[in-house]
């Protein structure tokens, strides 16, 4: 996909995203539907998915499109770890590159993962996204990303302080 038809799918998905959550207040509501229209409206997504911060330390599996994902994820595991940990978006262009890299999927070639943090600065929760294709992800997607997590993280309920 070309810079330019893969920033005009990230206005499409932010225009929907922007009309379906402007007034709802449960985070768990909007990561759904944030989710969805990410993985629906992206074609180089193949998982899309939210781990949330459920304890100090852990990460949980919230909503998510695709295969199954894991579970729950320490903070010392992984590229969600590694997020969890210094609260900055990774992107790896090879997972089997990355140590310590956790395969949920065997089809994983490459991943980027954006913290979502609460207005108060607390990590409340990580964007997950997985592509089958090697070196599937750059700035534009982190930039839209970043963007559509900092929307997540306005959202009111429960803040789970990392």
């Amino acid at each position: 996909m070309g810079e330019e038809d893969k920033q005009e799918s990230y206005d499409a998905v932010l225009r929907n995203i922007c009309a379906l959550i402007a007034d709802e207040t449960d985070p768990i509501a909007v990561m759904a539907t944030v989710v969805c229209e990410l993985h629906h409206g992206m074609s180089h997504f193949d998982w899309t998915g939210f781990y949330r911060v459920v304890e100090p330390g852990l990460l949980k599996v919230g909503p998510y499109q695709g295969g199954h994902g894991c579970l729950q994820i320490a903070f010392e595991r992984g590229v969600c770890g590694a997020v969890a940990r210094s609260c900055q978006t990774q992107l790896v262009p090879d997972v089997h590159a990355f140590p310590g890299h956790i395969a949920c999927s065997s089809s994983t070639r490459s991943e980027i993962v954006v913290p979502v943090l609460s207005p108060a600065g607390n990590l409340i929760a990580v964007l997950d996204v997985d592509s089958d294709e090697p070196d599937s992800f750059d700035e534009i997607d982190r930039v839209n990303l970043e963007t559509i997590c900092c929307m997540v993280g306005r959202v009111e309920g429960e803040d789970h302080a990392a």
